[in-house]
């Protein structure tokens, strides 16, 4: 097995509880679908928020879809002049049977821009 990281991004229409969960479900939700994730072997997702989301953790979201056995821990993102606002980013230290070259990460709305090269 193959520790590998995998991110992520998506934008949040409303800074309220609601908004937030179901964004970083969504987000989580392609993550696994697109990587193919078990459970069990998620270690850990570290999460970030701009400073504008401030009504829930985005970690609960993923303690909602049932990663009880793994770290999760919210951040708030570095505010940088001119940065995407309203934004959730996610990394997700993960055991594979795959390399790191065959993780595909997922940016989503308009969290797109920060990776462009990654977005499909």
């Amino acid at each position: 097995m193959n520790t590998v990281s995998i991110r992520g991004a998506i934008t949040v229409d409303d800074n309220t509880e609601e908004s937030i969960l179901s964004s970083t479900k969504e987000l989580i939700e392609t993550i696994e679908k697109r990587n193919k994730l078990i459970k069990n072997n998620v270690i850990c997702m570290l999460f970030t928020a701009t400073i504008d989301l401030d009504a829930a953790y985005p970690a609960k979201a993923a303690r909602m879809l049932g990663y009880t056995q793994c770290s999760l821990m919210c951040f708030q993102e570095m505010a940088v002049k001119g940065s995407l606002s309203k934004c959730i980013r996610v990394l997700i230290l993960y055991l594979s049977e795959t390399n790191q070259d065959g993780v595909e990460h997922v940016y989503l709305r308009d969290a797109s821009v920060l990776r462009p090269d990654l977005s499909s």
